[in-house]
């Protein structure tokens, strides 16, 4: 998530969180799935976080499916 600077800097900005908190929080079912729907809603990061992973897009998806996200 905090990989690519715009990106970032736009999660953050919207959830008001610092990079600590975010790091702190990643064990959380909510905090996955506030990920996974933020990335979902915008195309682009959705397709740059999967190529960052090394997965597909639709993997993501199921992922958040999965959360009930």
């Amino acid at each position: 998530m905090l990989g690519e600077q715009d990106r970032a800097d736009r999660f953050l900005s919207l959830t008001g969180l610092t990079p600590e908190d975010l790091r702190a929080s990643l064990g959380e079912p909510s905090t996955l799935a506030a990920v996974q729907e933020f990335l979902c809603q915008h195309e682009p990061d959705l397709l740059g976080a999967a190529d960052a992973l090394g997965v597909s897009p639709q993997t993501l998806v199921a992922a958040r499916e999965g959360l009930g996200a």
